[in-house]
């Protein structure tokens, strides 16, 4: 015969390792769904500065868990707060360094008046 006790125990224990696991799998999945968000939704929403913001916010709430953790662990801010500066400068980099790497967009071009596409009636 089966012990009912034990057979709670073990179903809290997988539960308490499904729903990190979970969260894992659907904070890493998000921003790929994302970016199929739609033509007009993406450039509207996911676009620019807006669209960095946004996912930054993302990133740093779905790290909320771990950081949680370290606090623990460490028994100090100082763990978390390092952690999520290392978060701020692996995003910075990605979004600043590597995403127009890829892209093939350079950040450091200012459009002037002239460059501006304009109108038969120069709007």
């Amino acid at each position: 015969m089966s012990n009912p006790a034990a057979t709670s125990a073990d179903l809290r224990g997988g539960v308490r390792h499904v729903i990190p696991a979970v969260w894992g799998a659907v904070s890493g999945v998000a921003p790929h769904v994302l970016h199929h968000v739609g033509p007009l939704a993406g450039a509207a929403v996911l676009a620019g500065l807006g669209g960095q913001i946004s996912f930054f916010a993302l990133g740093a709430v779905a790290t909320i868990p771990m950081l949680r953790r370290l606090h623990r662990r460490f028994a100090t801010w100082l763990a978390p707060g390092i952690a999520l500066g290392l978060f701020l400068v692996t995003f910075l980099f990605s979004t600043l360094v590597l995403g127009p790497l890829l892209t093939g967009e350079d950040t450091t071009a200012v459009a002037t008046v002239d460059e501006v596409a304009r109108d038969e009636h120069g709007h």
